[in-house]
């Protein structure tokens, strides 16, 4: 296990742990523990995703799409429900929107431009790239409706009525059917449509009594950060300057997805393109079909609802990127001019999200 945690050099990253344990312990309401906090989160993730991918391999082709169902964004999921749990709503809802647009936008893209580097062109499966597209649209009708159902009937994303909210839980349930679906369809045609088998090399392979270890540990591990991430987040972001939309869809997306961002890219760069894409894609996939609809669900479970209603810029970056991400992967083949095409959209969508005044 410890010759799989060594063989990623983001696992550095894990002494940040206990940094951030006594920084809690000698320097209470330090801005620091904020940031060792989300520092520590990024190998955390790496961890819960190889501990997952190597159950998946041993699983076959139909339970490894279960698994990866279930614990392909746990990070992510663990820092929603920390977050509605401390009445932190914007930052959960901000962080869906980032993990989706740092899925689409930053990860491929950063996949297509470092793949692309020396190479004319890469090719990828643009069957599975595209199926996983048209599921993305799937969600942004659901997470666009809401705010367009808000704004039609009552004239302002500001509203709030009670029925949004319901509209909202019900949508989050169809979501969550489409994406049960997704699974019955892997049991059945014995195949992940979200993610296929990653190599494995000597170094990453893990029995199944030390994945299941080092899943559990991992978890544990990620809930306790992310408790004292979101904790620390108020004095953060008044040290920093950054507004909660910003952190949320900016810093603390990033932060869950970090470890994936290194899987996709360096995937990419061994021409391995159907994994790097899958990763992206289907990741994003993964967030707003089951993430966003269960942390809905789990919000009328603590009495307090959390509506889809995004604001307008969250929507029109949500629906860019899939639209941008449909238009590439439509034929198969990638560049590194794509690649930067990609991650200017981000960098541009990123200093609109900084640049929107803090709300009083």
């Amino acid at each position: 296990m410890l010759r799989a945690i060594a063989a990623n050099r983001l696992n550095l990253l894990l002494a940040l742990v206990p940094a951030c344990w006594a920084l809690v312990a000698l320097a209470p309401g330090s801005s620091w523990i904020f940031v060792t906090a989300a520092c520590s989160l990024v190998p955390l993730a790496g961890l819960i995703g190889l501990a997952t991918e190597q159950l998946a391999a041993r699983s076959g082709p139909a339970w490894g799409g279960f698994l990866n169902a279930t614990f392909g964004n746990a990070a992510e999921l663990i820092i929603g429900v920390v977050g509605l749990n401390n009445h932190h709503v914007a930052l959960v809802k901000a962080s869906i929107t980032g993990s989706i647009l740092g899925n689409l936008l930053l990860v491929l893209g950063l996949s297509f431009f470092a793949g692309g580097l020396g190479r004319k062109s890469q090719t990828f499966n643009r069957t599975t790239a595209t199926n996983t597209a048209s599921m993305l649209f799937l969600a942004v009708v659901a997470l666009v409706l809401p705010a367009v159902f808000d704004l039609a009937l009552y004239g302002s994303l500001n509203a709030r009525p009670a029925i949004v909210d319901r509209l909202s839980f019900w949508s989050a349930l169809v979501l969550i059917g489409a994406y049960l679906g997704s699974v019955v369809y892997s049991f059945t045609a014995h195949c992940d449509p979200f993610r296929s088998t990653p190599h494995e090399d000597d170094a990453t392979r893990l029995s199944t009594a030390q994945a299941v270890t080092l899943l559990a540990a991992a978890t544990v591990l990620t809930t306790i950060q992310a408790e004292l991430l979101v904790r620390e987040i108020e004095p953060a972001l008044a040290q920093f300057g950054f507004s909660e939309l910003f952190a949320g869809v900016i810093v603390v997306a990033l932060i869950g997805n970090a470890a994936e961002h290194y899987s996709a890219v360096t995937a990419a760069r061994r021409d391995q393109m159907t994994l790097a894409v899958e990763i992206a894609v289907g990741s994003s996939a993964q967030i707003a079909l089951l993430v966003a609809p269960f942390l809905v669900v789990y919000s009328w479970l603590l009495g307090r609802p959390m509506s889809l209603v995004l604001s307008p810029l969250e929507i029109t970056g949500i629906t860019v990127s899939v639209l941008a991400t449909a238009m590439v992967v439509a034929d198969g083949e990638s560049n590194w001019v794509e690649g930067l095409q990609l991650l200017s959209v981000y960098l541009i969508l990123a200093i609109a999200f900084y640049l929107m005044p803090i709300a009083p």
